[in-house]
């Protein structure tokens, strides 16, 4: 029998392997980007509850308004400000990056800058 490994499987292995270390709590939640073809979703999240505290994506309506461009590096810089803006509105100041086992550049890096620029700390 042949095993086919794809992309995919690759990823969520390396997600399976960044989550033994990477932990959210309430004080510290962990910011977890995930990128698709078409969007960028960003969650904070409290492992301890098990509950999101703040989320943004390029589907909601105030992205809609200020940036045409979807999953783009620049479409991922200003949800990455948006994000870290409603991140900081529930007074969450300290995050725990999580890339979700995609490669720390392109877009992904674009939100974690954006967010560090924005004011969150890392």
């Amino acid at each position: 029998m042949i095993r086919t490994t794809t992309r995919r499987d690759y990823r969520l292995r390396r997600h399976r392997r960044l989550r033994q270390d990477v932990r959210g709590t309430a004080a510290r939640p962990r910011m977890c980007v995930c990128c698709t073809g078409r969007h960028i979703h960003v969650q904070f999240v409290d492992d301890e509850r098990g509950c999101t505290l703040a989320s943004a994506s390029t589907l909601s309506a105030e992205f809609r308004e200020q940036t045409p461009n979807r999953a783009t590096v620049e479409g991922a810089r200003r949800l990455g400000q948006i994000a870290a803006h409603r991140a900081i509105d529930r007074q969450i100041r300290e995050v725990v990056f999580d890339r979700g086992g995609f490669r720390y550049h392109g877009r992904v890096r674009a939100v974690a800058e954006a967010a560090r620029e924005a004011g969150l700390k890392f």
